[in-house]
């Protein structure tokens, strides 16, 4: 989950001699979408580095500017700066996260500082502030006009340079220069150390018995993902791959438990212990060099200098859900915890449960109590009937929006799709690009980008992108999908679909451009979609038989609860884990990378939820979104965004669910504003009032 905001041209000629870099010309494909096919690398590069110092040129005309300010030459002409580097920097982000190779990752490693370098020369540029504040002046004092996006817009960008250090004295910004530099190149290091590691911690099987309970599609999976690997020197076999999170899907079906120790330890033992992969000191130096800009800020965390910019608004909110609803999911795991310990007895006399255990045993004790099997759903799951009759079918009945395979068009990579998105009425909306399966180039996880912003201001419909890792089908097998993949799926067309329905102005404020306690609200609200019966009889079909699931199956899916009490259980852990980090003082932090463990187990422990079954979604040794992604301190973001999400379920509940009236007005008072107004004054638009709790804890078993 996860994800959002960091990504197709013209034809290349021959010009004296050298080849022209498409992204410094206008762009000249359909959707304004980048000539992938005929980009190089070095072509990023030079396109990045020339848009940095064009930006910085354009905006030093908007501070130079002598006339008096107004909106034309402060806010619409900053949005209209920087056209260039944004176009580079989307373009390269989403083929870098997707389709890494060496010397993409050599680009990243120079960039990142400069690009946090380009930023401290923005926002510690003080004629700049002062051309901002002087607009804010003149319309204070009734000189200018400011609509409702304006005046936003105008609000947010004085917030970021009074959040960036702009009342700093000379000294103290000098070192707000080095510490944002030296933290933009950690988290290079930190996400490429993660990826080279996620992919060696694959395990190899030599014996096919050691894989029982693998079906024969899972298995020919393995038997090609061994065989690439074979030209290494490695012996072929059997490779079951490692996806980001600390729990494997392929838990709940291995039958023999040693394998599947061997596969939980592959993952919860990553980044830990001396070697290349080892991501311990990294993370340590991240968290004490935040904590040190928060304190030279103001701020007495890094987590209050988080918080303040979401809808939580302070660290003190943010720890009274976490306090309350943390014990309260750890128990109700407990109390599934023991269910599953006495199920294990039977299975494996004297064993006692441990992490590695409980998708199985979960598995195991639902087909005993003549419960729903979660393996036994997948041969109904295939992806392409799920993405066409479940994802898109969901949109169109909602949004009226229709999607239409556009086979002209090549994606970053061969994998990806690329789609034409019309309105209703057949006119232009966007364009989506699926990417759905993992290869060991693509980062952990999944994710939404966006490779164009929707603007009024330029007249550009938005290109959004939905990237996933799920298993490869083998040649000439079907994809099929665990329904955690099919919520996944629904999960990250949500992000989506805030990005194609945007209808705002400033580029800048486009769809996902809200707080980071907002942003996963409209992508949870689209996974209740997945569980709509009109659309469950056409996408969760056998793909052999064609036969419908079958509705006692259906109905369970909906009751569910074992793997949704581990859910809850275990991501809350990591929001946890994530608070203690940053807000942590930099010498209550462990001295060395051999504390980083005992820092974990102590936080957990503190907070009430320190239950070793479930452990957190993500250890801290390979937590992409806080130290490598731009969830520091914010990953708590996916709770705070499910209270709005639970109140809005019921919502669309009261008003029949899956419905044209309901889905308009949720695009047009919710999504269509992205972050061009307050997040919360859109919420309370759309419904009426705040969110109300009561639906959260009820959902989730702890009123």
């Amino acid at each position: 989950m996860g994800c959002v905001r960091p990504a197709i041209g013209c034809e290349r000629v021959c010009l004296t001699g050298s080849m022209i870099n498409s992204l410094l010309s206008p762009p000249a494909l359909p959707f304004d979408l980048p000539d992938y096919a005929n980009l190089t690398d070095a072509d990023f590069r030079e396109a990045i580095e020339k848009g940095m110092a064009e930006h910085l040129a354009e905006l030093e005309t908007v501070a130079n500017e002598t006339e008096s300010a107004t909106v034309a030459n402060v806010l619409e002409a900053w949005e209209r700066s920087g056209r260039l580097l944004t176009r580079a920097m989307d373009a390269f982000w989403v083929a870098k996260a997707a389709d890494t190779n060496d010397e993409r990752n050599a680009i990243e490693e120079d960039i990142a500082p400069k690009l946090a370098q380009h930023a401290d020369a923005i926002l510690l540029n003080a004629p700049l502030y002062g051309r901002l504040s002087e607009l804010k002046a003149r319309a204070d004092d009734g000189e200018v006009s400011l609509d409702a996006q304006d005046a936003h817009l105008l609000s947010e960008r004085l917030k970021d340079f009074e959040r960036g250090g702009i009342a700093l004295d000379e000294a103290k910004q000098v070192r707000l220069r080095e510490l944002n530099t030296e933290l933009a190149t950690l988290a290079t290091q930190f996400d490429q150390v993660l990826v080279a590691g996620r992919n060696a911690a694959g395990v190899r099987f030599s014996e096919e018995s050691e894989l029982d309970g693998l079906d024969d599609d899972a298995l020919a999976a393995a038997k090609e993902a061994a065989a690439e690997g074979a030209g290494t020197g490695l012996e072929p076999g059997w490779l079951l791959t490692i996806t980001n999170t600390t729990s494997q899907p392929v838990l709940a079906d291995l039958d023999t438990r040693a394998s599947r120790e061997r596969v939980f330890r592959a993952s919860a033992e990553r980044g830990q212990g001396a070697g290349e992969h080892d991501t311990r000191g990294v993370l340590l130096a991240m968290a004490k060099l935040r904590n040190e800009r928060a304190l030279l800020l103001g701020y007495p965390h890094h987590a209050a200098y988080a918080a303040e910019a979401g809808c939580a608004g302070s660290t003190q909110a943010v720890n009274d859900i976490l306090g309350r609803l943390g014990p309260a999911a750890d128990a109700l795991a407990r109390t599934r915890g023991e269910q599953l310990q006495a199920h294990l007895e039977q299975i494996e006399p004297g064993a006692t449960l441990e992490p590695w255990d409980w998708a199985y045993v979960d598995s195991q004790l639902r087909q005993h109590e003549a419960e729903l099997d979660q393996g036994a759903l997948r041969p109904y799951l295939e992806f392409d009937n799920v993405l066409t009759h479940g994802v898109f079918a969901a949109a169109t009945a909602l949004y009226g929006i229709t999607f239409h395979r556009r086979e002209d068009l090549v994606g970053y990579t061969p994998q990806a799709r690329v789609y034409e998105v019309r309105e209703e009425t057949g006119d232009h909306l966007g364009a989506v690009v699926i990417d759905p399966y993992t290869r060991s180039t693509k980062q952990g996880g999944a994710w939404m980008t966006s490779i164009v912003d929707q603007s009024h201001l330029f007249d550009d419909s938005p290109v959004v992108t939905n990237t996933c890792n799920f298993a490869a089908p083998a040649p000439g097998s079907p994809s099929l999908l665990t329904w955690d993949n099919v919520i996944t799926l629904f999960h990250e067309f949500g992000h989506d679909l805030h990005g194609l329905l945007s209808d705002v102005r400033y580029p800048s404020r486009s769809g996902t451009a809200v707080p980071r306690d907002f942003v996963e609200f409209p992508s949870q609200v689209n996974e209740i979609w997945a569980f709509e019966p009109s659309l469950l009889a056409n996408y969760a079909v056998h793909h052999e038989t064609g036969e419908p699931m079958p509705a006692e199956w259906v109905q369970q899916l909906r009751q569910e609860s074992g793997q949704q009490t581990f859910r809850y259980a275990e991501s809350l852990s990591a929001m946890i884990l994530d608070q203690a980090w940053h807000q942590t003082a930099a010498e209550d932090l462990p001295s060395g990378p051999e504390g980083v463990e005992a820092f974990e187990a102590a936080a957990l422990e503190q907070a009430g939820v320190g239950y070793a079954p479930v452990p957190p979604r993500y250890r801290s040794t390979y937590f992409h979104h806080i130290f490598g992604g731009g969830y520091s301190a914010g990953y708590y973001s996916y709770l705070w965004s499910e209270i709005m999400d639970a109140d809005t379920v019921a919502w669309f509940g009261e008003r029949g669910g899956l419905s044209r009236e309901a889905g308009e007005h949720f695009r047009r008072t919710l999504l269509a504003p992205g972050g061009s107004v307050d997040a919360m004054e859109s919420y309370r638009t759309f419904r009426g009032g705040d969110p109300d709790l009561t639906h959260l804890l009820r959902r989730i078993g702890a009123e």
